[in-house]
């Protein structure tokens, strides 16, 4: 690790420990040259996920896209922005612990459909009318009909 004050690749780790947010390495250094001490984080390295749309283009997986969607669907619902963060979250994870770094736009929005469902079925159906792109009023309601 390079020295950020006088650039001297010899440096030492004085302590080690996990970050406050739990997802990196937190390191003391000191330079072996000038004795002065520095901070480094060390963080697993994470293939970015991406989502192959309908016409075969591929695009990198855009969390604040999806994030916008749902505060639609969820407007005027009582549906907290901390909880759709959760969501979202929820999905990146399984993504990247089934090591899926590609997916369909149908089955990501299948992931959001299942879990808006228990979250809020008529942001459920919001999301749906879009998502799924009813052609016509017995689709909407024959997709009402499975919510019982």
């Amino acid at each position: 690790m390079r020295c950020p004050f006088c650039g001297n690749d010899e440096t030492r780790v004085v302590d080690s420990r996990v970050s406050e947010s739990q997802d990196a390495i937190r390191r003391r250094r000191e330079c072996l040259e000038c004795a002065k001490r520095f901070t480094t984080y060390e963080r697993r390295e994470e293939m970015p996920l991406m989502v192959i749309k309908k016409d075969q283009r591929v695009e990198p997986f855009d969390r604040g896209k999806l994030l916008r969607g749902l505060v639609v669907a969820t407007a005027k619902r009582p549906v907290s922005t901390s909880e759709l963060e959760e969501l979202i979250d929820d999905i990146e994870t399984e993504l990247h612990n089934t090591f899926h770094y590609e997916i369909p736009a149908k089955q990501l929005g299948d992931f959001v459909l299942r879990r808006l469902l228990e979250l809020d079925k008529v942001a459920y159906i919001r999301f749906a009318s879009v998502y799924k792109e009813f052609d016509d009023l017995d689709e909407f309601t024959s997709e009402l009909k499975k919510l019982g």
